[in-house]
């Protein structure tokens, strides 16, 4: 197989003037951006960086990320991006951990960064005595770059989120994230001019895939540096974007924006969506906005990018569909490699001989004893096949609810509650209960103005089994979530919410 670096040279011989990055006011072509990431190649050689060394960045999505990112292939340098809100303490743990030779940041993470251990500093801004300009990376002539790695290098290390414990560094060859890109190329049929929306960030699965597929096909990859949703729509808009891969939160926003009425979004033909489930109001309200040619929904981690994939998500509201294209998939009894009957909710877990697949955490053995047993990757997401075979994902093992003896999954209550008028987002927790060990409580961010009472009316209308219909009713003024999206339901369960303005009773 080949590797990313020669996977880039190639589009640069076969689409070299096809428009490549956009980052602002700058547009580069394949033979323009080839020079750039060849400059960036000799300038983390001249600081000293040599292949199967780190190079940890806090950056946002600019064109010197993406750069970078590409340098990393070249060279054999494993690119280990992290969020560019990091504070000093968690830049300090990436460092020791992964044993970074260098750390590239900018303006927005310099206070962060320049307060950890001393390491070869290099900034995309006015640099100080005892730093490297980005700019100095790009002065210097340079050789075309040659491919110095093999699809057996490591690429990329990505830091899990760490809600529980330290983040898990997650490395990943080459091999595994070319072919979890030509499968995303395929599983979301693009085609040449292929332009999508660059928004997630290069510290996420999502981010780096869409930059990746790309650069497979010629198409362009439009810079957002930070979620702005007026500025989302102005670029899809003015770029003709063609395809967009967002979280469900994103498109949430981005569809009930003042400004969309107004904006032309006939170019984007393919909506695609992961990292979250997506309640069904949403899905309906996306289908008939955008009318897309396709709907994926794309469920998996960054331990392998595919679980599974479904090409007509509205179809089936809830479903995450069937395994990928380089995937087998089970549901298995909670605790156990039993697998379950159809209907039967219990933990995904999905095969480590994927091309897709990492091999285990960086230096966690603890981790990989948890996770990794008999050749399949245990997710910790619950879920069920439905009689067609279809999957769906019920939440996470931690998020099941036991209310009097009884397992609820919140997914199904939120995608209920969803679909009233009235619900902006909704989110379902379990609160500790004297007398049912916990109760059902949901989190209500509302767009009009509705009661407990016509909630749970609705609920009862629907058809939800009485032991899953809300005993609490929360009006809060939004649902928390990290910065990619993910809902935060354990800041529900600790009251750490901003309540509604005007709660009503």
């Amino acid at each position: 197989m080949l590797d990313l670096g020669t996977s880039f040279l190639a589009s640069v011989e076969r689409t070299p003037r096809a428009l490549a990055i956009v980052d602002g006011d700058l547009r580069l072509s394949y033979a323009e951006w080839y020079p750039r990431v060849s400059a960036v190649v000799a300038g983390l050689h001249r600081l000293g960086l040599q292949r199967g060394d780190h190079l940890l960045t806090v950056l946002q999505n600019r064109w010197q990320a993406a750069t970078l990112h590409w340098a990393c292939q070249f060279a054999g340098i494993i690119i280990t991006p992290l969020n560019w809100r990091a504070k000093a303490d968690e830049i300090d743990y990436a460092i020791a951990d992964a044993e970074a030779r260098a750390v590239v940041f900018e303006a927005v993470s310099a206070e962060a960064t320049r307060a950890t251990r001393a390491i070869p500093r290099i900034t995309l801004d006015e640099a100080l005595p005892e730093e490297t300009s980005f700019a100095t990376l790009l002065a210097a002539a340079a050789p075309p770059a040659q491919p110095q790695a093999n699809a057996e290098d490591w690429s990329v290390m990505l830091y899990t989120s760490g809600t529980t414990s330290r983040p898990k560094g997650v490395p990943r060859r080459h091999r595994a994230e070319r072919a979890a890109a030509i499968a995303h190329v395929a599983q979301n049929l693009y085609g040449a001019d292929e332009c999508t929306l660059g928004v997630m960030p290069l510290y996420h699965t999502m981010g780096v895939r869409s930059l990746l597929a790309m650069a497979c096909i010629g198409g362009a990859f439009i810079c957002q540096p930070r979620f702005d949703v007026a500025e989302a729509l102005r670029l899809i808009e003015q770029e003709r974007i063609t395809n967009l891969y967002l979280v469900p939160t994103l498109y949430h926003d981005v569809l009930h924006h003042p400004a969309f009425a107004s904006t032309d979004v006939s170019s984007v033909r393919k909506l695609g969506f992961a990292g979250a489930s997506m309640t069904d109001g949403l899905l309906r309200d996306l289908t008939a906005a955008f009318r897309p040619d396709l709907f994926v929904n794309h469920y998996g981690s960054s331990e392998i990018y595919t679980f599974t994939v479904d090409q007509n998500a509205p179809l089936k509201p809830g479903s995450a569909g069937r395994a990928g294209l380089n995937q087998r998939i089970r549901v298995v009894h909670l605790g156990t490699s039993t697998p379950a009957e159809p209907g039967q909710e219990g933990e995904i877990i999905a095969s480590l001989a994927g091309d897709e697949s990492f091999e285990g955490y960086w230096r966690r053995p603890e981790a990989d004893a948890k996770s990794l047993r008999d050749g399949w990757y245990h997710t910790g997401d619950t879920g069920f096949f439905d009689s067609d075979g279809d999957l769906f994902v019920t939440g996470r093992v931690d998020d099941m609810i036991i209310t009097g003896g009884e397992n609820v999954s919140p997914v199904e209550i939120e995608s209920c509650l969803s679909l009233h008028p009235a619900v902006a987002e909704v989110a379902v927790v379990g609160l500790p209960d004297e007398r049912w060990g916990k109760v059902v409580a949901a989190f209500i961010a509302r767009r009009a103005a509705c009661t407990q009472a016509e909630l749970d009316a609705h609920c009862r209308a629907a058809g939800l089994a009485n032991f899953k219909r809300p005993r609490r009713y929360v009006f809060v003024a939004e649902v928390p979530r990290s910065p990619v999206g993910k809902l935060l339901r354990r800041k529900l369960v600790e009251g750490d919410y901003r309540p509604a303005e005007q709660e009503s009773e």
